[in-house]
């Protein structure tokens, strides 16, 4: 059995409960008017808003709404609580995003109970350890269907799915409630009559595969019932990044460039508590009429410095003909894993700049003790205690986590 926790309303809730006036109101948390909404509570969503939706749309759609930038730093902090406690029943645990994880319940019974008692200790451990944050559980048999169930009584509750009664469940659902079946697959899918599980079920293996590739195989076994798919304890980080999308679209390249800092600031930090280095620096650039570039440059190296970081992203700016008016700037890093070391031609010199566009050893080295400095410094006394001259009183205040600032990246679709 596997049980799949999903928060409630995260981000909202969160910010309900660090401001107790915010209970019962809808609040919307997301970017500015340009932006998008990275979740909103359970009073909100009575207008019709959900993630993802333009920040613009939410607030035509419920104009008294509390909306809210977001304190992702809050959030992460809360998010390691919630993981941590899950742990503490059982060591196969698999983050899945910033607010939902699977947890292998297989012969836990000794320890915690029958699944239904495991299911109301981890809801209370959960909030005891959060401050009194809900989140609803899901227990199945595989893990696609115990993502389905922890949807079944949200918010703040328990659908435990016994394996005997998995075929008839999932015969009676709607394709669309299939995690993976978008939009576009939906439609795909009830143009060949097909909107339930049941329906779905009648077509072959090979004819899904034919027709929508290896994700048809998938989808063929999961209208079955069959996901092989193990809880794996730590699903390796690909990347981490920072976005931001602009009050008004930006020519000013020198505000580009603070932008840039401000995000190499966020990544660089988050890289250093996570023990993370990367050698690929990648630029994301987003213009007014919405068309979107990706820039990268990958170091001789691995770094974790802010200002390396920074120097990459903005020489990739620095080269890049901005015909139109910007929208949304972001940094990413990613190459977390060693690469093979390269020799130098004999007489091959470094120089001060060092090894593939890496600083000088020494100046890489100074700048990681700041860094630490830095580190230890905003841990000890708050985000905004000091800051760097580079980005001293500059707006940071529409930066968001990448990829885009919704709930469930480790970054998903929330609820």
């Amino acid at each position: 059995m596997i049980l799949h926790l999903d928060m409630d309303a995260f981000f909202a809730s969160v910010e309900q409960l660090d401001d107790p006036s915010l209970k019962g109101r809808p609040v919307i948390v997301g970017g500015d008017r340009r932006g998008v909404v990275s979740t909103a509570s359970y009073e909100a969503r009575r207008f019709g808003i959900h993630s993802a939706m333009p920040i613009a749309t939410a607030r035509r759609l419920c104009p008294r709404g509390v909306f809210l930038r977001g304190r992702y730093d809050r959030y992460s902090e809360l998010s390691r609580r919630i993981m941590a406690a899950l742990r503490d029943f059982s060591p196969t645990v698999e983050p899945a995003s910033i607010d939902e994880a699977y947890l292998d319940a297989s012969g836990l019974e000794r320890l915690s109970g029958s699944p239904a008692e495991l299911a109301r200790a981890v809801k209370a451990r959960v909030a005891g350890v959060t401050g009194g944050l809900t989140c609803s559980v899901g227990i199945a048999p595989v893990k696609f269907l115990a993502k389905i169930c922890s949807e079944v009584n949200k918010p703040d509750g328990i659908f435990i799915l016994q394996p005997e009664e998995a075929d008839a469940f999932l015969a009676g659902l709607e394709v669309t409630r299939l995690p993976g079946v978008g939009k576009r697959m939906a439609a795909s899918l009830a143009g060949l009559g097909i909107t339930h599980v049941a329906q779905l079920r009648a077509l072959s293996r090979d004819f899904m595969e034919r027709r929508y590739g290896k994700w048809g195989a998938v989808l063929h076994d999961r209208a079955h019932g069959i996901d092989p798919r193990a809880v794996t304890p730590e699903h390796e980080v690909k990347s981490e990044g920072a976005e931001r999308t602009f009050a008004r679209d930006v020519r000013d390249r020198g505000l580009l460039a603070r932008a840039l800092f401000a995000h190499a600031e966020r990544v660089g930090a988050r890289m250093r508590r996570n023990g993370l280095a990367g050698r690929t620096v990648t630029l994301k650039i987003k213009f007014a009429d919405f068309r979107q570039i990706t820039r990268s440059r990958t170091l001789g190296g691995r770094t974790d410095a802010t200002r390396t970081i920074f120097e990459t992203a903005r020489q990739l700016l620095e080269e890049e003909p901005l015909g139109q008016p910007v929208r949304l700037i972001g940094l990413s890093v990613s190459g977390f894993e060693a690469p093979p070391e390269q020799l130098l031609l004999p007489g091959a010199a470094q120089g001060r700049h060092g090894k593939g566009g890496l600083p000088a050893p020494e100046e890489e080295e100074r700048r990681r003790k700041l860094d630490r400095a830095l580190d230890t410094l905003r841990e000890r006394f708050g985000r905004d205690a000091v800051q760097r001259g580079g980005i001293h009183g500059a707006d940071l205040s529409g930066e968001t986590q990448g990829p885009p600032p919704a709930e469930g990246h480790t970054r998903r679709e929330p609820d």
